[in-house]
């Protein structure tokens, strides 16, 4: 079953400038994260029926058109169970139907099966059809995904990856940069990075550091010009989950590593 791709130019943090918007089916079709309204995703809805529009998650760089869409389509609108007040908050639409992990949106290509992958955003889900999961902000084919706080969860971003990587799919459709052809592969790497970012995170603890900046300075050893706000929420999500493992303890102020038992 195939999916295609609109790169639509929006803005976002992400390098690439612009979020994917990925369209199945032509008779029933269904639009997952329209960002923006653009030429490129008009084009490829113009030869199609749409009749449902659902989002990965509702940041501002993939939820930007929703209304937009749905307005012009009447097309029937999903969002993920427990957070319909979020996204109505985020795209000015109320949710037609909502979704849970295993709920199948139909199309006239076959039905799209939601998957719950958590940590970037806390209503991160994917959408899978024949072995292509349309992976949104949980993967990338090289860098990194931004896991921060307050709404990043690293512990649930690990383990959306490690389910991801034991449903072993063919091919991720991510909404930022190319297509991944080796998702397994991707998978590992991402989280060995991220648990790389940890051990540095502890480090930094044991070293001394125990306000939020002076781990942030000691957990990167790179220039941090333009994204350190980004690393910032980044290690603080981090002491997150060092502390709710009982690893750290960090009081909003500051850390310290828990002596052993």
């Amino acid at each position: 079953m195939d999916w295609q791709r609109a790169d639509v130019p929006v803005p976002t943090r992400a390098p690439t400038g612009s979020t994917a918007a990925y369209v199945c089916g032509d008779e029933a079709a269904l639009l997952v994260d329209p960002a923006d309204t653009d030429d490129a995703l008009d084009s490829l809805l113009s030869d199609r029926t749409l009749a449902h529009i659902a989002l990965t998650h509702s940041h501002p760089d993939h939820a930007g058109a929703v209304a937009h869409y749905a307005r012009e389509t009447n097309a029937t609108v999903w969002a993920r169970r427990g957070r319909a007040a979020a996204f109505e908050a985020a795209t000015g639409v109320t949710p037609d139907k909502l979704f849970s992990e295993g709920t199948t949106i139909p199309t006239d290509a076959g039905p799209v099966t939601i998957l719950d992958t958590p940590g970037h955003a806390p209503e991160h889900v994917a959408f899978e059809t024949d072995g292509t999961v349309v992976s949104g902000d949980l993967a990338v084919a090289e860098g990194s995904v931004v896991v921060g706080a307050p709404e990043g969860d690293v512990r649930a971003y690990l383990s959306s990856l490690r389910r991801l990587h034991a449903r072993n799919p063919d091919a991720l459709l991510p909404s930022h940069g190319p297509r991944i052809e080796s998702p397994r592969e991707t998978c590992a790497r991402l989280i060995n990075h991220r648990l790389e970012r940890e051990r540095r995170v502890r480090a930094a603890v044991n070293d001394g550091a125990d306000t939020l900046d002076e781990i942030l300075d000691a957990a990167y050893e790179k220039d941090l010009t333009g994204v350190r706000d980004l690393a910032r929420a980044t290690v603080l999500a981090h002491l997150e989950k060092l502390a709710a493992e009982g690893t750290v303890s960090w009081d909003g102020e500051r850390a310290a590593l828990h002596p052993a038992e």
